[in-house]
Formats: structure tokens, C-alpha cells, sequence
């Protein structure tokens, strides 16, 4: 069963609509596409563990601290009286594992995910047994990528290889578990201990003025959007979506950047690049969030 769902971050939500509204390059924009192949590569585990059959309990997106100390958990599964975890690493290509290290061939050096468990495994240990609870820990890396291939990787290595992958589920699967009040009680802790903001963020910085204004199309994410009456029409691609629904996402994507920003009828008509009515707009916010002030002075919250 699944206990704690995966959601994107905020950071990633952030560096899509950045992606789409200015013109991210060099650093920033290979830290968007590491984070997005990341978030795939959990998602594609996910749907892996949802198909569990066995009783047990599945929490996903771990970020805790202990000591002062913040560390992550990519995937957890509470069964059989034990914990396992997993690391989730999505990377492609030959890959060589040579004297405790990790190398993309021919020879060029990567951080090594596996000597990363024993940290998070101590510190998980630790965490628990602050707040009196104790569970055998088994912590993995999972290396699911299709194309990804390890060569001399040692007989014992704490890590599941593409073909790997399902066996394991099918083993976990095969355990005759049953989740007690002590586990489900772990799991509550686990999920109220959750950091939901990272304080290690690496978005750029913006300005209201330098980002691309107008409605992008929820499926394509081009610009190239007209109003045919109440209806937005992608030009691009040919999808269709209320103008209302269109707006909403627009004014949600503005909250994910200006936070502190108040929503107004100007405001968000310029946002969305001029191409429907005020009057239209007014009556949208109006409909959907709650008016504070009047005339022009008027917001919405």
C-alpha cells in the first residue's frame, strides 16, 4: 500500500515554468534536466512498487534530519518486520565498477551511490532510535534506466541492475508479511518528520520583466495559444482547454514564482500576454478565489 506519495518538488515545478518563460542555458539548464531525469527515473520505480501485492507499506520522497544533519530517501518499503531502502539513480549507458568506484566508460569518474547508503542507512538508524523505535534496515541502489549496464560490479553489491529489478519485486511480493501498529506507527513518524521545502535549492535568479508572458498549452507548452470564445486552442498541437482552466494554471504558475505577489485582474491579464478580455479574467478570480479591497485596489486571495 502506498503511504506517502511522490509529488514533484517545488524546485522542479519552478525550473519547468522558467524552462518555458525564459531562456535557461549553461549550468542551470543541465541542473533542470539532471533534476527532471531524476524525478523520472523515482516515477518509473513507483510504478513498480504500486503493483505490490504483499502487505506492507510504501513511502516515497523521504527528506528528514537528524543531528542537524538533512538527508534523503528516495523510496521506503516497511515489510516483513524490516525496512528496506532504495536509491533511486537513473542514469544511461556503461558504466565500470572498479576498486570502490564508479566510472562512465571509458574512465571518466562519477560519484558513487553505493557508498552513499551507509550514510543515509546511519542516520535513518539514528532518527529512529531518537524517537524509540528500532527496524533492520536494508538499504540499495536501484539502478533502473533500460540502457544502464555495470560492468565488473562485485557479487554482493548493495544494488538492483535493470535486470534486477523485477525478480526483487516479485520476491518482496512473495514474503509473507503483515504490517503490525509498531510499523504503521514507524510509517506516521516517517511522514511527520517530512521536510516538505529543501533548503538545498539551486534555482537562478528572475525578474518578473525578463520572463516570456502568455497562456502555453498544458500539453505541448507552446505559446502559440488563441481564444476561440470560452475555449484556448493550441495551434501547435491542436488541443483544447477552457479559457478558465487555462487561466488558473497561469495565475498557479505565477503563485509558484512570486509567492509574495498579489493576484490582480492587471496583473494577470498582462501575465497572460493580453489575449483574453479583463472583464473575462475578473469574473474568472472572482469565481475562483476570494476578493480582499475594492475597485482598483482590489486583489485576490
Amino acid at each position: 500500500m502506498i503511504y506517502k506519495y511522490r509529488t514533484k518538488s517545488d524546485e522542479l515545478i519552478v525550473f519547468e515554468i522558467l524552462d518555458k518563460r525564459s531562456d535557461l542555458q549553461g549550468k542551470d539548464k543541465q541542473y533542470f534536466l539532471n533534476l527532471l531525469k531524476g524525478y523520472e527515473g523515482e516515477v518509473l520505480f513507483d510504478s513498480l512498487t504500486e503493483q505490490l501485492q504483499s502487505d506492507c507499506l510504501v513511502l516515497n520522497d523521504l527528506l528528514l534530519e537528524v543531528n542537524n544533519t538533512i538527508f534523503q530517501i528516495d523510496s521506503l518499503i516497511l515489510i516483513d518486520g524490516k525496512i528496506n531502502t532504495y536509491e533511486v539513480k537513473y542514469l544511461e549507458g556503461d558504466y565500470l565498477y572498479e576498486s570502490n568506484k564508479l566510472f562512465k566508460k571509458p574512465r571518466l569518474e562519477v560519484i558513487n551511490p553505493i557508498l552513499q547508503l551507509s550514510r543515509s542507512e546511519s542516520l535513518l538508524n539514528q532518527l529512529l532510535r531518537n524517537h524509540g523505535c528500532q527496524l533492520p534496515i536494508d538499504a540499495t541502489v536501484v539502478f533502473n534506466h533500460p540502457t544502464f549496464t555495470l560492468y565488473q560490479a562485485p557479487l554482493h553489491l548493495q544494488a538492483l541492475l535493470p535486470t534486477q529489478i523485477n525478480n526483487h519485486m516479485k520476491t518482496l511480493d512473495s514474503i509473507p508479511s503483515k504490517i503490525n501498529e509498531k510499523q504503521k506507527k514507524i510509517a506516521e513518524l516517517l511522514v511527520s518528520l517530512h521536510i516538505t521545502k529543501s533548503p538545498f535549492t539551486k534555482v537562478p535568479s528572475y525578474r518578473y520583466e525578463e520572463l516570456r508572458k502568455g497562456i502555453t498549452c498544458e500539453m505541448c507548452d507552446s505559446f502559440d495559444v488563441v481564444t476561440e470564445g470560452r475555449t484556448c486552442l493550441c495551434r501547435e498541437c491542436g488541443h483544447r482547454e477552457s479559457v478558465s482552466s487555462a487561466v488558473l494554471r497561469s495565475v498557479k504558475e505565477y503563485q509558484m514564482l512570486f509567492p509574495e505577489g498579489k493576484i490582480t485582474t492587471n496583473l494577470v491579464y498582462d501575465w497572460c500576454g493580453g489575449i483574453h478580455p479583463k472583464r473575462s479574467i475578473r469574473r474568472i478570480l472572482s469565481t475562483n478565489f476570494m476578493n480582499v479591497g475594492v475597485n482598483q485596489w482590489t486583489y485576490y486571495v
